[in-house]
């Protein structure tokens, strides 16, 4: 059973940024390492915005950048790339954590995807990472989110007018990007998220074919949606220069997300922010103004 804060914010917010000290943004170039870090910066937190190229330097495929970057941090946003559910993921989460604990980190919030078994042994795996510490673990299970249409490796072909995609004709509850992010502070700069998880989804169902509906409304441009099997997605992402392993395992976990068993919305965003997630009709708009 998901567990959620309440929806009503009783604390003061400039009390709970003072609290938060140094936040280290994990992936702060990102869909939401970027989002959650102008959110932080804006409320006047000190954010250690970590990426490989950035002045903290970060790299989940580097162990050696990790402890550097968590020396002197309150809070952490653990976003791991490329999903928490890659091979590895579990390793590293609690590699990660020990180094979090090590380090006196008291506050951290992971980004984890809904219905992927995988990532919740890597959820485990930070948890227990962090041992005896006491340090506090907010999870925050996402859905896909909408900004993946515009943002991400499907921009391109939407743009041109192709959302291809193994989705069939399952109906996915999609996040707004910016919800996403409120959230995350949220957890971060405010009490009474510890222990806790937060499953947040969009306020609909839409699926793939209705999303691409909405696109071309907004847009102007015709968007078509043509279905993929698993293995015609795997063949795209490598003709787009994907290594074949990570080709077939991306599509595999895309096709395994969307069999069916993520088809239903939550409350989460509403929890915890005490308002209605933005629609996914808003979202199109915004980007289309």
């Amino acid at each position: 059973m998901t567990k959620n804060t309440n929806n009503t914010r009783t604390t003061d917010e400039n009390t709970n940024t003072n609290r938060t000290g140094t936040v280290l943004v994990t992936g702060a170039t990102g869909k939401t390492g970027r989002r959650v870090a102008e959110r932080l910066e804006a409320r006047g937190a000190t954010v250690r915005a970590g990426s490989r190229s950035g002045a903290t330097p970060f790299d989940w495929e580097s162990v050696d950048t990790w402890a550097p970057a968590l020396r002197g941090a309150d809070t952490a946003y653990v976003n791991y790339y490329p999903d928490l559910a890659a091979p590895g993921a579990a390793e590293a989460m609690r590699t990660f954590g020990e180094l979090a604990a090590a380090n006196g980190v008291r506050r951290l919030t992971l980004l984890s995807g809904r219905g992927e078994p995988d990532a919740v042994r890597a959820e485990e795996a930070l948890r227990a990472g962090l041992g005896s510490s006491g340090a506090e673990l907010t999870v925050v299970r996402a859905s896909f989110f909408a900004q993946n249409f515009t943002e991400g490796a499907l921009a391109d072909g939407v743009a041109a007018g192709t959302l291809a995609f193994p989705a069939g004709e399952t109906a996915e509850p999609f996040i707004h990007a910016d919800d996403l992010a409120d959230v995350i502070v949220a957890t971060l700069t405010e009490d009474g998220h510890a222990g806790l998880l937060h499953e947040v989804t969009g306020p609909r169902l839409l699926t793939f074919a209705e999303v691409a509906a909405e696109l071309s409304a907004a847009s102007g441009v015709k968007v078509s949606y043509v279905p993929l099997t698993e293995g015609e997605y795997a063949s795209l992402l490598q003709a787009f220069g994907l290594p074949a392993p990570e080709a077939q395992w991306l599509s595999a976990l895309f096709t395994m997300l969307l069999d069916g068993h993520n088809a239903a919305v939550t409350d989460g965003v509403k929890r915890v922010l005490g308002r209605e997630p933005r629609d996914f009709t808003t979202f199109a708009a915004e980007v289309w103004a």
